[in-house]
């Protein structure tokens, strides 16, 4: 056992039993559902659910993933979640826009993600993605672009005010930034990145150079 799954295995706790809420409408910005069928016990197919509310902060703001059988509870854990299941793990983790990992990994084989409910914001991003690849890709440029943009210019506005450092100086002299944008500007730069990092937590794509932008 390695040391990531034994600190999981620490975090894993027995569920209660209770049965799963279907997903509302209103717990659209709050709650993110998936689903995973696999075969268990004499060929009969098993239903395995991965509920977690993003909000529902506990035990020091970590959030929990509960994982449902046939609609039943039966684990929960703390994020970043590995759920042992037939044939495999199930791996659950979270940046701070949403879901960033949602997958199961068999003892052989690729990893693969779990299938979201149609009625959460995940789901109703992959039905745009099916009913209108070209819009779906258009907006996923986007998110790219837009947290490109971000870092880029973050990282020109910091390195100025860092070359100024006196160790730094004398290092390797001072940087002049090309660009000083308006504060407005700056701001709005900032609300499109986190914007673009939530659409990207939607399809559960996630780059730690990227997406940092939007934190």
């Amino acid at each position: 056992m390695t040391w990531k799954q034994w600190a999981a295995s620490k975090r894993l706790k027995p569920g209660d039993g209770r049965e799963l809420q279907r997903f509302r409408w209103y717990q659209l910005p709050l709650r993110s559902l998936f689903w995973l069928r696999l075969p268990g016990a004499g060929g009969h197919a098993r239903l395995h659910a991965v509920d977690v509310r993003h909000w529902a902060r506990l035990d020091n703001s970590r959030i929990r993933a509960h994982l449902f059988l046939d609609g039943r509870h039966v684990a929960e854990s703390k994020l970043p979640a590995v759920f042992p299941v037939d044939g495999g793990v199930i791996e659950v983790a979270m940046s701070n826009y949403g879901i960033r990992r949602c997958h199961y990994r068999p003892s052989g084989g690729q990893p693969r993600q779990l299938t979201p409910d149609p009625a959460s914001a995940e789901g109703r991003r992959a039905r745009l993605g099916a009913d209108r690849p070209g819009l779906s890709r258009a907006i996923g440029a986007a998110s790219v672009v837009l947290l490109v943009i971000g870092v880029g210019l973050n990282l020109l506005q910091l390195a100025e005010p860092v070359s100024r450092i006196p160790p730094v100086m004398r290092r390797v002299g001072t940087f002049e930034s090309p660009v000083h944008l308006p504060l407005w500007l700056n701001l709005a730069l900032g609300v499109m990145a986190v914007l673009a990092s939530m659409e990207r937590a939607l399809r559960l794509r996630y780059s730690s150079l990227l997406d940092m932008a939007g934190h």
